[in-house]
Formats: C-alpha cells, structure tokens, sequence
C-alpha cells in the first residue's frame, strides 16, 4: 500500500498535467497513491488560480 503524497509531489503531478507533460514513472507514482483528494483539490486551486490570470490579462489588454 503506497503511502499519501506529499504536497510537493502533489504540485508536481496536477502542474505536469496541466502543461501536459509528465514521465511514466512520475504518473506510475500518481497512480500508486490510496487518496484523489490531494490531487482534486491541487487541481482545483491550480484552475481558479489560472482563470485569475487569464481575467487579469483581459481586463488589462481590453480596459473598459
């Protein structure tokens, strides 16, 4: 049984997957973990967090 992941192996994974680049051996050790909510909840964060920007660029490029 693996053990839960650590916050920054947590970071890692759902950045990777974010850009959409990981090793087999990183997704091997993603998949090896007994819990999907560090990584639901990493990836949560990771999307609001990117909506963020994306709004702050708009609102900057295209002043109302």
């Amino acid at each position: 049984m693996a053990k839960s992941p650590g916050l920054k192996q947590v970071f890692k994974a759902v950045f990777g997957a974010f850009v959409g680049v990981q090793s087999e051996q990183q997704r091997q050790q993603d998949f090896e973990t007994t819990s999907i909510w560090p990584y639901l909840m990493a990836g949560v964060f990771a999307v609001v967090i990117f909506i963020g920007i994306l709004l702050l660029l708009v609102s900057w490029v295209l002043p109302a």
